[in-house]
């Protein structure tokens, strides 16, 4: 994963933030990172020698990421990559972030 991280970060937004876990915690994807005048909000490992500053409040939002990942996969044709086209891919994606956001605002009486 981390191998790929600078090729995923290619179109970060200057003084946008990054949040990842302790498994991306490099030098050069921070470095990356900040050549886009961007911000790593990444833990550090327990045997970094140099202590890195990384806000515990802002990590917390990952966690909404992680949890929106986990439902989105319960849809069978995202989670087995039915669709052969990025484009079609990408419309199913939608498709269910839609559901998964109107399951939230459904009335319950």
């Amino acid at each position: 994963d981390l191998a790929s991280a600078k090729d995923l970060i290619g179109h970060l937004a200057p003084g946008s933030m990054l949040l990842a876990d302790k498994g991306y915690d490099a030098n050069d994807l921070r470095a990356a990172v900040a050549e886009r005048n961007a911000w790593a909000n990444i833990p550090p490992k327990r045997n970094r020698k140099d202590p890195i500053c990384f806000s515990r409040h802002l990590y917390k939002a990952r966690n909404l990421v992680e949890r929106f990942f986990n439902k989105i996969k319960h849809f069978r044709r995202i989670a087995t990559r039915f669709d052969k086209t990025a484009e079609n891919f990408l419309a199913a994606v939608k498709l269910a972030s839609i559901r998964i956001w109107l399951r939230g605002y459904e009335s319950t009486a």
